[in-house]
């Protein structure tokens, strides 16, 4: 593994609660170098075939909800963000220290059907039961056909959730808050500076409700990672003020002649996700940047939120106190009264 992928990638995970350890298929597991160095906008380079495990703790959290964590006593709305590149195996460990059968189930990768997730497949962890999920991913491939066609890779922004608590479809647990992303990088792609998880979960972001919705914060000119992910029954749209990404799998258009439509609002309905990468304040500067869902009675309820934008110093902008002052005083109704209680994790304070 290069020093970028060492001191820059692997500390990035670390800062942002993503952590994985990684093992080479038949060699030692290299040293973790925690210098604290970031060589930002660098790009994502992995050795192939590594096996990265990781012990994930499903808890029961106040207001009757549940989350995912790394530790025990850490679990959060939504879970560790877990990070992949193509090619290489998930395993995961999962602890079911709650009361309640629960599971994990991946969107975007391989498996086989004893770690689906699935009651269908009888995958999932009774309480107290410790199960190990293993998922894998792939490179694209050339069809084979002698055209230039190719079978797509596992590269995309994806997600993991509950599969079994409540009903067989785990439509409690997703209620409850046992969501969060899954990240497959391809080889070369740059990594962020931050990143933020947005999950419009019935009428709630992340099982919050304005004005208790996270407060993401950047600096002006970092490289910010978005993940938007789609959970319940309600369709909905995912709106950025004041910047705009490609609707491709990174957010960024692969040169002048890239035909991706460069959008602003894009659909995020149940089942569904999507990321991309901006620079913080690009053209318009640091302030309080609303994110909201754009289906009106939506974003009147309470699915809206704040990007922070510091000045590049990290210093609070002129009037953007102010606007998170009125945020927070601004009416809305909640959705659900118990949501506002969760613990949310927010990638974007560190």
């Amino acid at each position: 593994m290069d020093e970028h992928a060492q001191t820059g990638w692997l500390s990035r995970l670390i800062s942002r609660r993503a952590v994985l350890t990684t093992t080479a298929v038949g060699l030692t597991a290299p040293a973790v170098a925690t210098s604290g160095f970031v060589a930002p906008r660098s790009a994502a380079v992995a050795q192939a075939g590594t096996v990265k495990k990781v012990t994930i703790y499903a808890e029961a959290l106040p207001g009757n909800l549940y989350g995912y964590g790394l530790e025990p006593g850490k679990a959060t709305i939504p879970g560790p963000t877990l990070e992949v590149y193509e090619g290489d195996t998930l395993e995961i460990t999962l602890v079911n220290n709650t009361d309640r059968r629960m599971s994990i189930h991946p969107h975007g990768v391989d498996y086989s059907t004893d770690s689906d997730g699935a009651p269908l497949n009888n995958s999932f962890n009774n309480p107290g039961e410790t199960r190990v999920y293993t998922w894998r991913t792939r490179e694209m491939t050339s069809a084979g056909d002698g055209s230039r066609r190719f079978m797509p890779g596992s590269a995309g922004y994806w997600h993991y959730h509950d599969h079994a608590m409540g009903t067989d479809h785990g439509t409690l647990g997703i209620a409850r808050g046992l969501y969060g992303a899954l990240v497959v990088r391809r080889r070369g792609d740059l990594l962020p500076d931050k990143q933020f998880v947005v999950v419009f979960n019935e009428m709630s972001i992340n099982n919050q409700v304005a004005p208790n919705t996270p407060i993401f914060e950047a600096d002006l000119g970092q490289r910010v990672e978005w993940i938007a992910i789609g959970h319940g029954n309600q369709f909905h749209t995912f709106h950025l003020h004041a910047h705009r990404w490609a609707d491709n799998r990174t957010g960024m258009l692969e040169g002048p002649a890239d035909p991706s439509q460069v959008i602003d609002n894009k659909d995020l309905n149940p089942g569904s996700s999507f990321g991309f990468q901006v620079i913080a304040g690009e053209g318009v500067g640091p302030g309080a940047w609303m994110y909201h869902c754009h289906v009106q009675t939506h974003s009147e309820t309470g699915m809206s939120g704040i990007f922070l934008v510091r000045n590049a110093d990290g210093t609070m902008p002129a009037g953007a106190q102010e606007a998170i002052d009125r945020f927070r005083g601004h009416p809305h109704g909640s959705a659900d009264p118990g949501a506002a209680t969760a613990p949310t994790q927010q990638h974007g304070h560190h």
